[in-house]
């Protein structure tokens, strides 16, 4: 299965029996032809639309009919909605998230795998990269970030959860659990971003997480590939039987997608922040890559697809499933993790396992 990508302006999406006929029109500023690119149907999981691309309405039956989404975005990838089949019928999926989600103990000890899970994968990065690498004062401060990381990880194992929780747990306070979880987990994201600048092998300007606007390429790289990853977890949650806005770790809020941001908090580092340092160090997207539009850094429409070749390249990437111990795709994988919440929800598992890498 894969994900089809509408990059090129002012393409259409049309069936053609059981593919996909997608034609390209001409585009004089780059000189490319005028073509067409057949792709079958049923390997289609996903079609992200962005820009000005049109989809005809056979095409998104068919879709729809093999529980394929469409998903909608401005030219420079911020999001914009999602064409979603039906929502599976399993309503014992979504009344034990409910219940969960109504029992504070509950919830915390829930949000505490959650950060304990993407923690443990920054720190692994971390490692992972400082590994064999000659001794400087660089590896001995990604050694100090790592022990950091390891400290807050033994933080969130030891934290004690109070039978009750704030009077609103939307608005937690410090010295509640779900407030002290929230604390610990924005220490790790400073120290995995303080470490991550020593990890990229070009100065592209990277001083930190800036999000809105993205001030740099990195941040421009980040904030794409996280919304590309919580378009393929609201996939995931919803074919499990998941209601996505309602979540455990983060607060629930008119149009926030709750559960799947829960979900992607682990899944963050082994693929957007692995792809990101992939394409960098590797130089498969330099400075010429990016552009600046009204005081903001873009993607550079060539660099846009580099950067979506690098990513579906990871989401079809083999890996063992550190629970199920078989070979699974990361694609596959957030799925897997959808259906071990859904198993602990339903009482058929003493706790929920996040996903953590080696």
């Amino acid at each position: 299965m894969t994900t089809l990508y509408l990059t090129e302006p002012y393409s259409t999406v049309r069936k053609d029996g059981d593919t996909l006929v997608v034609n390209i029109p001409e585009n004089k500023e780059t000189g490319a032809e005028k073509r067409s690119v057949r792709v079958p149907l049923m390997k289609v999981e996903q079609v992200v639309v962005m820009g000005d691309s049109t989809v005809t309405t056979p095409a998104l039956l068919a879709l729809l009919e093999q529980n394929a989404e469409v998903c909608f975005c401005d030219y420079w990838g911020r999001f914009k909605g999602r064409l979603a089949p039906e929502v599976t019928k399993n309503v014992f999926v979504r009344s034990g998230q409910f219940r969960l989600h109504e029992s504070y103990p509950q919830r915390v000890g829930l949000a505490k795998r959650f950060v304990r899970g993407k923690l443990h994968n920054q720190r692994t990065l971390i490692l992972r990269s400082n590994r064999g690498v000659e001794r400087s004062e660089s590896s001995e401060r990604l050694a100090e970030y790592a022990d950091q990381i390891g400290a807050l990880i033994g933080e969130v194992d030891k934290l004690p959860i109070e039978q009750d929780g704030p009077p609103d747990p939307r608005y937690p306070q410090a010295q509640s659990a779900l407030g002290a979880l929230n604390g610990l987990e924005g220490s790790g994201a400073a120290a995995f971003f303080a470490a991550f600048r020593h990890l990229l092998k070009q100065d592209l300007g990277f001083d930190g997480r800036h999000r809105r606007p993205p001030t740099d390429p990195v941040n421009v790289l980040l904030s794409y590939g996280y919304t590309l990853l919580m378009n393929h977890v609201m996939s995931a949650v919803q074919i499990v039987g998941f209601d996505p806005y309602i979540g455990f770790l983060h607060s629930e809020g008119y149009g926030k997608p709750a559960l799947a941001l829960d979900l992607m908090e682990e899944m963050r580092t082994p693929i957007v922040d692995s792809v990101v340092l992939t394409v960098i160090n590797k130089n498969i997207l330099r400075a010429d890559h990016f552009e600046e539009v009204l005081g903001v850094q873009r993607l550079t429409p060539g660099g846009r697809k580099l950067y979506l070749q690098q990513f579906e390249q990871r989401l079809n990437t083999e890996i063992e499933h550190p629970v199920f111990k078989y070979k699974a795709t990361y694609r596959r994988c957030l799925e897997l993790q959808a259906r071990l919440l859904a198993k602990f929800v339903l009482g058929e598992l003493p706790e929920y396992r996040p996903f953590q890498v080696r």
